[in-house]
């Protein structure tokens, strides 16, 4: 099953993309309709929420006046924090038994307006955000919702604010033009990305790559996209995994890599990580056999102190590594101390730059990066290993402690 978060501010069209979603065959669950159903006439909410509020809350039929209630929650957030700890639970409870009704294969869609408000993100495959520029969104409340433009931006100032969703997005669906671009966006999301993406959930494969070793320029959000992704595998064994750590080249600002997020997962030992291994599977991230040891370095030979468990992601969307390694192991140390060397030394991260342009550039012909990836091993073991070890004992580095 892909679990999808959909948000946005309002206005911004969210609706319109969920109702796309369903059409297009995902399981909708719509968070304002079950917040509607859950305080219906009768229904254990209604009567938390007169016990909370009073009486007055209700029409002269009995059913919750809710532009009374909204009348004394907007703009109070103490009150808006006991309505909402009434409503979310009773929701989240309404949307778990849609999901667990829904096929292992479904693509469900969670349509969430307070998704980042209430820090919901890691609970899913995928955050799809839809976007509009504020004065856009204004100008659709005028227009469609008989709203004042104070009226307006004072709905907008208690929801999170644009840069706060899109730091949230793992895809930003731009709803600044026509009603036929946003529908072009969510039907080449959905067969390009989504249905490949449950498909090889379901087939516990990793997604495919093709091409050779290019190199993309540095990116800024390549640590934001880490966090998020580490939130959502941290989320998926939280008594297991004791850390999550972005890793590889994409961790190093300024360092031209290919467009792959390498993540270290911290667990106690090799049993731990075989006992997660369905739990990161089914977060997205499937085991990949016969990628069990990393290159042991000349100082410390033991190939049992190399060992890890490698997974990959099943979103072709987005090219994710992820190295499970022994807390305290050489594999597990040297991770770490070749990101923190490259971050603190600009001399080594340059002569790793210009290596790995010298390499993609000789392998610019080879199917895949197997080969180029094999090419870099003796770098790391002749040069790089000593001059790290000089660092770190120069330095006084020790990697985290992490209790198991």
């Amino acid at each position: 099953m892909l679990k999808i978060g959909l948000t946005g501010g309002i206005a911004s069209g969210k609706s319109v993309v969920a109702s796309r979603l369903a059409e297009l065959g995902a399981v909708l669950v719509d968070a304002d309709a079950l917040a509607r159903d859950v305080v219906e006439s009768g229904t254990p909410g209604l009567a938390r929420v007169v016990e909370a509020f009073g009486p007055d809350m209700l029409d002269a039929g009995g059913r919750l006046d809710r532009a009374r209630l909204g009348a004394v929650v907007f703009g109070n957030p103490a009150q808006r924090a006991v309505l909402n700890g009434i409503i979310h639970p009773l929701v989240r409870a309404a949307a778990a038994g849609i999901i667990a009704s829904a096929p292992d294969g479904a693509i469900v869609v969670q349509d969430i307006p307070l998704l980042v408000e209430t820090g919901q993100g890691s609970g899913f495959h995928l955050v799809l955000v839809v976007d509009a520029p504020d004065d856009l969104r204004i100008e659709r409340m005028l227009e469609h919702r008989s709203m004042t433009a104070e009226h307006a931006r004072s709905r907008m100032a208690v929801q999170a604010s644009r840069e706060q969703r899109l730091a949230a997005a793992d895809v930003v669906l731009d709803n600044s033009g026509s009603l036929e671009d946003v529908t072009a966006q969510v039907d080449r999301l959905w067969t390009e990305r989504l249905v490949p993406f449950a498909e090889n959930i379901v087939r516990g494969v990793r997604a495919a790559r093709t091409g050779t070793a290019v190199l993309s320029a540095p990116r800024e959000d390549w640590a934001a996209q880490a966090a998020r992704l580490g939130s959502r595998i941290a989320a998926a064994a939280p008594g297991d995994i004791l850390a999550v750590d972005h890793v590889g080249s994409t961790a190093v600002p300024g360092l031209a890599a290919k467009d792959v997020i390498d993540l270290q997962v911290t667990v106690s030992d090799l049993n731990a990580a075989d006992r997660i291994a369905p739990l990161l599977a089914a977060a997205g991230f499937p085991g990949v056999p016969g990628a069990g040891f990393d290159t042991p370095k000349p100082t410390d030979p033991d190939p049992t102190q190399w060992q890890k468990r490698f997974h990959a992601n099943a979103d072709p969307g987005r090219a994710v590594n992820v190295h499970v390694r022994s807390v305290g192991s050489s594999g597990w140390r040297y991770a770490l101390l070749f990101r923190d060397w490259l971050r603190s030394d600009p001399e080594a991260a340059t002569l790793y730059g210009d290596h790995k342009r010298a390499l993609a550039e000789l392998f610019a012909r080879t199917s895949g990066t197997r080969a180029y990836a094999e090419a870099k091993e003796p770098w790391f073991t002749d040069l790089a290993w000593p001059r790290m070890q000089g660092w770190a004992a120069r330095t006084g580095w020790v990697p985290p402690s992490y209790i198991p």
